[in-house]
């Protein structure tokens, strides 16, 4: 994916963590009581990734009794069950939880609604007990990123979600071109094909980040924490990580990032000199490249403003901290 920010255009990419559009926090098991050891292994194998995970024996009328409670069902039965129980609930994509179906032995998670909105994330998750995730939804059957995803990516959520149909189709012809952003005050008049995405943390920072090549994970996770730290931050200010086009493919900070939940955004050369930080780059001398974790970070930020300087650490990641 590529984006546009500042006032008109300037572009960047933008990698998504393996999660899809809106994240799922409240989770509940519905589970047969002869099922209950593995609705238990579920919650010791993924619970701590979701603010709550609860367990519900399965009787008739379950998923009616608690329907809008939850973000998403782990449905621990067969598909037919789940749908033949769910279907008269069902009414709106952007209102109704999500439902997952896993089997007893947990060899295929099958999300069956709302899978850009908890259920892949939740099949995703449990291909770490070794699931199969078997994922329908059109983009990530074609190995694309949908609006969706992409908003999670830029920790963002869809204003109008009509408009994804149109504009999901667009990502698998690649034709949706860049994301464009603008900055405020303004007001967009926009056709039903155009997706609005609104950022969710108006407060939030963002860390603009380089490092030497092929730096490992913990060196990635070690620098963000060093750094939110002398900010006196934690990751849960941090929206998302922004570098420029030239990192993009770091293995380390794509799986760092993954593992923090956070997306990856990455800025072309054009868009970084248009935010250049005041720190000096021997980049800039040897390519021609700004300093990649103060330009990305300001030009990543909310406010285009510069929070903290970049810093080195342990010679290998560099990090700024933009809001």
């Amino acid at each position: 994916m590529s984006t546009d920010t500042d006032d008109e255009s300037g572009s960047h990419g933008c990698k998504a963590p393996d999660s899809d559009g809106e994240v799922a926090d409240d989770l509940a098991i519905v589970a047969f009581g002869r099922k209950m050891d593995t609705a238990e292994d579920i919650v010791d194998g993924i619970g701590d990734r979701y603010e709550s995970i609860d367990i519900l024996e399965y009787h008739g009328d379950v998923f009616e009794e608690y329907w809008g409670e939850y973000d998403c069902f782990i449905g621990l039965m067969a598909s037919g069950i789940a749908m033949r129980k769910t279907a008269h609930l069902l009414d709106d994509k952007w209102d109704d939880p999500a439902i997952c179906v896993v089997d007893e032995e947990l060899t295929w998670a099958i999300p069956i609604t709302g899978g850009h909105h908890g259920a892949n994330q939740v099949a995703d998750d449990l291909a770490s007990m070794g699931a199969v995730p078997a994922m329908t939804t059109a983009s990530e059957a074609a190995d694309k990123q949908g609006v969706e995803k992409q908003a999670k990516a830029l920790d963002a959520h869809v204003v109008n979600g009509d408009s994804t149909v149109a504009t999901n189709l667009a990502v698998l012809d690649d034709e949706l071109g860049p994301i464009e952003r603008l900055d405020g005050p303004k007001a967009v008049l926009v056709d039903d094909d155009v997706t609005v995405l609104k950022r969710n943390k108006d407060e939030g920072v963002v860390l603009g980040c380089g490092s030497v090549a092929g730096a490992d994970v913990e060196q990635f996770h070690a620098a963000w924490e060093q750094a939110l730290d002398e900010a006196d931050l934690d990751r849960d200010d941090v929206e998302f990580i922004a570098t420029g086009t030239r990192k993009a493919d770091e293995e380390g900070m794509l799986a760092a990032a993954e593992e923090w939940g956070l997306g990856v955004i990455a800025f072309e050369k054009e868009t970084l000199e248009e935010f250049e930080g005041p720190t000096p780059s021997r980049s800039k001398e040897l390519i021609g490249w700004p300093g990649i974790a103060e330009a990305s970070a300001i030009a990543a930020g909310s406010e285009h403003d510069l929070l903290a300087e970049k810093s080195r650490y342990a010679e290998a990641v560099t990090v700024a901290i933009g809001r």
